[in-house]
């Protein structure tokens, strides 16, 4: 029987190049979640763990941990998250939370988990606040509006209150850990379906992993220029997640008829500036950041066809075929006034809460 991982013993692996057991990342995760280790400790084993660089399975031990101390919540149907870990350091306009609500335009349940600002000029609370969506909701009743609205929003601050006790060692440190890379795989509700963008490209496929080991069925992508989403400046590889398998693919938005953009054309600004440039393109505004927002969309309601439409999915041609359809989806979504009735039905029901 192997000894219990204690500070030294954890640290001593990962500083000799070696992979933790997910065991060990999870108590780990667990001593920075109770309260139990230092600011001193903490920063050591973030530093550590990404000068190493991390792996699928102390990926899988820490969002195990940091589930095991969070707020859950149980949202019924076939749920989907649409999530970046941010990072791209491209202060694009909030592509993921725009291709949210016009996902849920198109009929999917939609249970978005994000946060304020980290590494860009605004989060998905950020923009979902100036768009009018309360934040302030206590669990039972994110619940209670993603049966109303078909749409709900976990604020991590919310669901994840033992993050606190890592947030002194995260600010002195100053740098991306595997901290950043957790969201996406910690949602509270677990949604049956995951759409992920992210920018590091060593860690998305160990992201996908994850997805695959829990077997979940999830879309895990990066644009060739580095962007956090699927990118129209240039092609995106996908990491395509589904019974426990991983297959990669590369997307070319021209594929699709859509048109080549630089990053610079989807830039945004603070909070106010991309609510509005997300109400304008709900009400119809073409140009690139429609665009992207469709190209997104079209991934994340690609993977909800996949019980939908049984074995559409395996060769790239198959993905190619339904991601067609999920972009026809979302561009109809807001050209029929789907996505601004979904945002504004979302503000609603959050509206109307005590």
């Amino acid at each position: 029987m192997s000894a219990a991982p204690t500070w030294p013993s954890v640290l001593t692996i990962l500083l000799a190049g070696n992979d933790l057991p997910a065991t060990d990342a999870q108590w780990a995760m667990d001593q920075v979640m109770s309260g139990s280790a230092t600011p001193v400790q903490i920063a050591a084993f973030l530093v550590a763990l990404r000068a190493k660089g991390e792996s699928p399975s102390e990926l899988r031990g820490l969002s195990e941990g940091m589930l095991a101390h969070a707020v859950t919540i149980e949202v019924p149907g076939r749920t989907l998250d649409i999530v970046g870990t941010g990072g791209d350091q491209a202060h694009t306009v909030n592509i993921s939370t725009m291709s949210a609500v016009v996902a849920a335009g198109a009929g999917a349940h939609v249970v978005k988990h994000g946060n304020r600002a980290a590494s860009s000029s605004s989060g998905s609370a950020d923009v979902l606040e100036a768009l009018g969506v309360r934040l302030d909701l206590r669990p039972e009743q994110v619940e209670q509006v993603a049966r109303e609205a078909g749409i709900t929003f976990c604020f991590a601050q919310t669901f994840h209150p033992s993050l606190r006790h890592a947030g002194a060692a995260r600010r002195e440190i100053g740098i991306p850990t595997a901290l950043n890379l957790l969201g996406p795989l910690t949602n509270p509700a677990q949604p049956r379906y995951s759409a992920v963008g992210v920018a590091n490209a060593t860690m998305a496929p160990h992201i996908a992993q994850v997805f695959a080991d829990r077997g979940r069925t999830a879309a895990i992508f990066r644009g060739d220029d580095g962007l956090d989403e699927l990118t129209l400046a240039d092609t995106s590889r996908v990491w395509w997640v589904r019974d426990g398998e991983v297959s990669e693919h590369t997307i070319d938005p021209g594929r699709f008829g859509l048109q080549t953009a630089p990053i610079s054309a989807l830039r945004g600004g603070d909070a106010q500036h991309n609510a509005q440039v997300a109400r304008d393109v709900f009400v119809g505004t073409p140009g690139p950041i429609r665009d992207a927002v469709v190209l997104n969309t079209g991934m994340a309601l690609a993977l909800t066809q996949l019980e939908e439409v049984p074995g559409r999915f395996g060769a790239s041609s198959d993905l190619d075929g339904a991601l067609a359809d999920g972009i026809t989806r979302a561009a109809q979504s807001l050209d029929d006034g789907a996505a601004t009735a979904a945002l504004d039905r979302w503000v609603q029901v959050t509206r109307a809460l005590d």
